[in-house]
């Protein structure tokens, strides 16, 4: 499960870029009840995202007409600087210099060889989100990759993940579980799986990476998720020890999960 003690290599943070700031906030809001305020008053458009007083993530415009509005996961580390050496030893590519986020902490952005683009966070006064696995709020992060080996290889080496890998029941391919490096299978954070790039073609082929958010209810929030302009791709649908589960994107085409767990 995701936590919020931040173990290095776990996720810490997740934000969404957006053409129209505004309008996204209003999306998020409906869907999950998230409100939204400028950490500071030079936040220039950017805002965190709260559920109940909590932060959840983050929301900002994108960075120019050639981004492609989406969501980006965080993970926590010790040394941004050391992660751009190893990221770029490991084969993959600095999207986003490492820079101080004012007094809060330290971050950079990437991609992975597969093209998957993610960032990572080193805390000051801010560690990361506030609250997880609850409704509303981040449960599970899932990479989807062309190459799941390339992508295995290179995220093992990276974070020192633990690695759990099992045969779907439908016979689509192998899932494979994530956890922080030591760590049991009750502190899994995520999973990754090979699918077809035809599948990936919004991205232009390559590995993305989806949070995914707990609701109380899948089909009632993938109503919402129309009504208010979104995209239903999958689902909702019943995965089998996981729960029921859809495949959405807000109106500008950023894309996440909803995941309604199964009991315990």
């Amino acid at each position: 499960m995701i936590t919020t003690d931040f173990m290095p290599g776990s996720p810490c943070w997740i934000e969404v870029s957006s053409p129209d700031v505004e309008a996204s906030a209003a999306f998020y809001r409906r869907l999950f009840g998230w409100e939204a305020d400028q950490p500071r008053p030079d936040s220039e458009g950017y805002v965190i995202l709260r559920l109940d007083g909590a932060g959840v993530g983050g929301l900002g415009p994108v960075l120019g007409e050639s981004e492609r509005p989406g969501w980006t996961v965080y993970f926590a580390t010790p040394d941004v600087d050391d992660m751009v050496l190893n990221v770029d030893r490991l084969g993959g590519a600095l999207l986003v210099e490492p820079f101080d986020v004012w007094d809060f902490g330290r971050t950079a952005q990437f991609f992975d060889p597969q093209g998957g683009h993610f960032g990572v966070w080193q805390a000051i006064s801010i560690a990361g989100f506030e609250v997880t696995d609850r409704p509303g709020s981040l449960c599970w992060v899932e990479m989807w990759t062309p190459d799941g080996d390339g992508s295995r290889e290179f995220y093992t080496e990276l974070f020192k993940w633990g690695l759990t890998a099992f045969e779907l029941p439908d016979g689509s391919g192998t899932y494979t579980i994530l956890t922080p490096a030591g760590e049991g299978q009750d502190r899994a954070h995520g999973g990754l799986m090979a699918v077809d790039p035809a599948r990936l073609s919004d991205n232009g082929g390559s590995a993305e990476w989806h949070p995914v958010f707990a609701v109380a209810d899948c089909d009632t929030s993938v109503e919402t998720v129309r009504e208010e302009g979104g995209q239903v791709y999958m689902g909702p649908e019943d995965a089998p020890g996981v729960g029921r589960l859809a495949v959405c994107s807000d109106p500008f085409g950023a894309g996440f999960v909803l995941l309604r767990p199964s009991p315990e």
